[in-house]
This record gives structure tokens, sequence and C-alpha cells, in this order.
């Protein structure tokens, strides 16, 4: 799971970057206002690659994906790009999940099937 789930969110680092980038042409936005949430966003998103296996991690990254969404009244292609990415997110730990299962079922399978050497 760790390995879907930390490339998502090294994907939605760049984006969140470019959304700053985007963002930065407002003229009601500072420079400082977009680059400290940016900046925030981007620290998370790398932040959470390392504690998507510990307990809550998965919830950070949900509330995460949430944020990105909510962009979206900053940048409003971040609608759409938050939503790709959230559905990307439920993919990678629903999908890495079931690889996570399926190698300890192999690992497992492995162990009881080696003879011993006595």
């Amino acid at each position: 799971m760790r390995t879907l789930c930390s490339s998502t969110l090294i994907g939605e680092f760049f984006v969140v970057g470019f959304a700053g980038l985007v963002a930065m042409k407002d003229p009601d936005l500072s420079m400082a206002q977009v680059w400290t949430v940016c900046g925030i966003a981007m620290f998370l998103c790398l932040l959470l690659c390392g504690l998507v296996t510990r307990p809550g991690g998965v919830a950070l990254g949900w509330a995460l994906q949430v944020a990105l969404i909510a962009s979206g009244f900053v940048v409003p292609t971040m609608y759409f790009l938050g939503v790709v990415f959230a559905a990307l997110w439920w993919a990678s730990v629903h999908f890495g999940r079931k690889v996570d299962e399926a190698k300890a079922r192999f690992a497992a399978q492995g162990d009881s099937s080696t003879p011993d050497a006595a």
C-alpha cells in the first residue's frame, strides 16, 4: 500500500506546486499567502509518504484530498484535479491493501511449505 499511496502523494506534490504558480496570477492573493498554503500542502504530501502505513495516515491522506478539492475555490481547475486525485487515493488505498494481503498470504504459504532443516 505504501508504494501506491506514496506515488499518488508525490503526484499531488507537483500538482499543488503548479496550482501555486497559477494562483499567483490572482490579483487578490499575495505571493506570501499562495506559497504559505502551497508550501504547507506540499510538505504534507511529502510527510504523508512516510506516515501512510501508520495509524491515522490514510485518514490524513483523505483530509488532504478534501483540501485539494476545496482549493478549487481559488484555482477552479483544482476541482477536477482534486476529484481525480481523490479517486487515485481511493484506488491506491483499496488495491494497496489487497496487494499487502496477497503478499502476506504468499509469505505464509512459503513459510509452511519449507521443510525443517533438522
